[in-house]
């Protein structure tokens, strides 16, 4: 539930109608199939790894078992900034929801309020931060559910006074598919890594889950189809009730205006005008679980990382009995007051350069891990070990990772061919596609080359646990 609670926050309650205003109904559907298709073939490679091997750190942890110990310096270092970044985002966002009700208040007061419950959150033991993210995230969870529903009882019979509109939206001027494939499609895929961002959670926990074997890959696996569902349906029933052109689609995600993002606005077509308050409510609850999620995750890949040598040892050193890590929080904290800078800023060019440079920092966490896969297949066989003993097998290895990377460069090729192609051409929106780039390089071969370190041989790769 926590995976989906990190998951499931402003990249579908108020993004999604950005993806339809952009590509289509119908584009903005296959975009998120064609990374969806990339998401399953890598979590199911991660789901193999931490079902045999569940280790705190996870993914950057088999890569420096697997590949290289400058990889897992680089992944580490750069899946925490990921997080960190994501959590200011989510603040951010929920400062101005709450503007909704209290227009007067600041929401960089509301940003620091709900910074300090978060904490607060987070330094109680694993199992209270459980239960209170679980209950957390079952509230936005269905209300998604109640919203696909009704959604799609609204398709058959219309609106109030209306006919019913079945896909009737799928046949108007821009649509089903609309503005090609780099100005349609192509764009879309950052939202939709925005939006999986966060399925591999599961992994990161794979050392405090209870019977690992047999829980790990069943998390994974039901965490990734329940988001699917999720978000296909919701965006599914939005491309059938609100056309392409419609302003608003675009305008919420630009604004981060949760007054008119998609969910609240067919409410509202359809006469149930108080609801909005509660679906705003709903978002905010998404929100809180997304920066909550965001906070957990941070922290404990950086224990990781120092449990690892790759970190300061004051990270692994300050984990108190109920195992939270007061260094981590601390740091990561610090990183998440860039919220106050987002709000000061604005709040709409802040919250698209941050969904821009995580989905482009998500996409090359994912690409390592398929690689990390392909080597840790091969160091299995070449030990003399049976596929038989796995406890969970990737379906289509090698072609699931090598789709994996496939779509990945394609996605990094296209987005990078859209920016250059912009007329007129802005070299921020560049900038903004391969700043992950740089980032991943220079962590990787920084490492690399101080430390001298080399690929590990596939007889010396550890498979202990």
């Amino acid at each position: 539930m926590m995976s989906i609670g990190g998951t499931i926050g402003t990249g579908l309650f108020v993004a999604s109608g950005l993806t339809i205003a952009t590509a289509g109904p119908v584009g903005a559907l296959l975009a998120y199939a064609v990374v969806g298709t990339m998401v399953f073939f890598v979590i199911a490679s991660l789901g193999e790894m931490s079902a045999l091997i569940p280790v705190s750190g996870s993914f950057h942890e088999f890569a420096g078992r697997f590949v290289d110990p400058a990889l897992a310096w680089c992944l580490g270092w750069q899946y925490w900034l990921q997080w960190a970044i994501s959590l200011p985002s989510e603040l951010a966002a929920a400062g101005i929801i709450t503007s909704f009700w209290l227009p007067t208040v600041p929401p960089m007061l509301t940003s620091l309020l709900l910074l300090v419950a978060l904490l607060a959150v987070n330094t109680r033991d694993v199992r209270q931060f459980g239960e209170t993210e679980f209950w957390i995230a079952l509230v936005k969870v269905l209300a998604v559910v109640l919203f696909i529903l009704a959604g799609a009882a609204i398709d058959l019979v219309g609106f109030p006074g209306e006919q019913p509109l079945l896909f009737k939206n799928w046949s108007v001027p821009g649509a089903p598919f609309k503005n090609g494939l780099l100005d349609g499609f192509v764009p879309v895929f950052a939202i939709a890594f925005f939006g999986f961002g966060g399925t591999e959670m599961v992994g990161v926990s794979a050392g405090e889950v209870s019977d690992p074997r047999t829980n790990v890959p069943k998390a994974i696996n039901q965490t990734f189809w329940r988001i699917l569902v999720f978000y296909f349906g919701s965006i599914g029933v939005i491309g059938l009730l609100i056309p392409n052109d419609d302003p608003n689609l675009a305008l919420a995600a630009e604004t981060n205006d949760v007054t008119i993002a998609p969910f609240t606005l067919i409410l509202l077509r359809a006469g149930l005008g108080p609801a909005t308050h509660l679906m705003n409510l709903v978002i905010l609850s998404a929100v809180v679980s997304a920066a909550n999620s965001a906070l957990y995750a941070a922290s404990r890949t950086l224990v990781a990382l120092a449990d690892r040598g790759h970190a300061h040892r004051v990270f692994a050193a300050n984990v108190d009995a109920a195992g939270v890590p007061w260094a981590a929080l601390a740091a990561t904290t610090a990183v998440a007051c860039l919220a106050f800078l987002g709000i000061a800023w604005g709040e709409g060019v802040v919250f698209s350069w941050l969904l821009t440079l995580m989905g482009t920092s998500g996409l090359l966490t994912w690409m390592s891990i398929s690689i990390t896969h392909l080597r840790f297949r091969r160091a299995y066989l070449a030990q003399g070990r049976r596929l038989e003993d796995l406890p969970y097998l990737a379906p289509f290895y090698p072609f699931g990772d090598y789709l994996a990377l496939a779509i990945g460069v394609l996605i990094i090729a296209g987005q990078t061919a859209m920016a250059v192609s912009a007329d007129p051409f802005v070299f921020r929106n560049l900038l903004s596609v391969l700043l992950g780039l740089p980032l991943f390089a220079s962590l990787y071969l920084g490492y690399k080359f101080r430390n001298q370190t080399k690929i590990v041989p596939l007889e010396k790769c550890d498979f202990s646990i």
